[in-house]
């Protein structure tokens, strides 16, 4: 296998894991309340229209496309895309956001299904079969604009969609084993990880898209890869740094004005 196919592999699994930990969530919370029949259709429903979204805008961007609009644009998205997963884990890492919290979306999500009518006797439980496709599409939905923007790019659609289903097969695993929400997935640096190789394909890809030619060709992804990831080392140590001088601030507030 390639550098550049094991890259693609990597980038989509890791980015695949993140969503399907969360999707993994809300069809344990459907289940376990509501019972899994339904539920399990309502999952098999949701990854049946993803493979079909998969397959065919893939298949349609890669055909019809020109190699060279078709960095530029997706490399542009990934770069959005790959700024937005890298500032949330960035203000997590610093302590300006908190981490994500699967047990609380668990018994948040537990919680909601209980207040709902009860499960029929006989036939289908619309209500877990709707929130387990819900829960799967929306989720997926990130995963198969990855797999999509990252497949068509590279060429290799095949492997970006195998990355992801890779991923989905270990989380099912895990999931079957410990049959409770995951979170001890180290789930923002995953995203960490996954947002600085999103925003440097995208780079690479979009520079590509307008003629640069870039210095050592592939090698220069490492080189973007270890840019992105000094400066997003700083803006960690910023944001810890303005909230340890905010909290001083507060501090010394609190000692001259005791009773403020």
């Amino acid at each position: 296998m390639s550098s550049a196919a094991l890259a693609t592999l990597v980038a989509t699994a890791l980015a695949s894991a993140v969503e399907f930990v969360e999707a993994f969530t809300i069809v344990l919370a459907v289940g376990v309340t509501r019972g899994w029949r339904s539920t399990l259709l309502g999952v098999a429903a949701g990854v049946a229209v993803l493979a079909i979204l998969v397959v065919v805008f893939g298949t349609a961007i890669a055909t019809f496309v020109p190699i060279e609009l078709l960095r530029l644009v997706i490399g542009g998205l990934l770069v959005v895309f790959g700024l937005q997963w890298l500032t949330k884990a960035i203000l997590r890492a610093g302590g300006a956001k908190p981490l994500h919290d699967e047990d609380g979306i668990y018994r948040s999500e537990v919680a909601l299904l209980s207040s709902e009518p009860p499960v029929p006797a006989s036939g289908m439980d619309w209500v877990s079969f709707t929130v387990a496709f819900k829960g799967v599409l929306l989720e997926g939905l990130e995963v198969a604009f990855i797999v999509v923007t990252f497949g068509a790019s590279a060429g290799m659609l095949g492997t970006a969609a195998l990355g992801a289903a890779l991923a989905g097969l270990v989380v099912l695993v895990v999931a079957a084993l410990v049959h409770r929400p995951l979170s001890r997935v180290p789930e923002n640096t995953l995203k960490f990880v996954v947002g600085l190789m999103l925003v440097s394909f995208g780079t690479f890809w979009a520079g590509e898209g307008i003629g640069i030619e870039w210095p050592g060709e592939d090698a220069a992804l490492v080189a973007l890869l270890g840019i992105y990831l000094a400066s997003s080392l700083v803006a960690v140590a910023l944001v810890r740094r303005a909230i340890d001088a905010r909290g001083v601030r507060a501090a010394r507030r609190a000692r001259v004005n005791p009773m403020s």
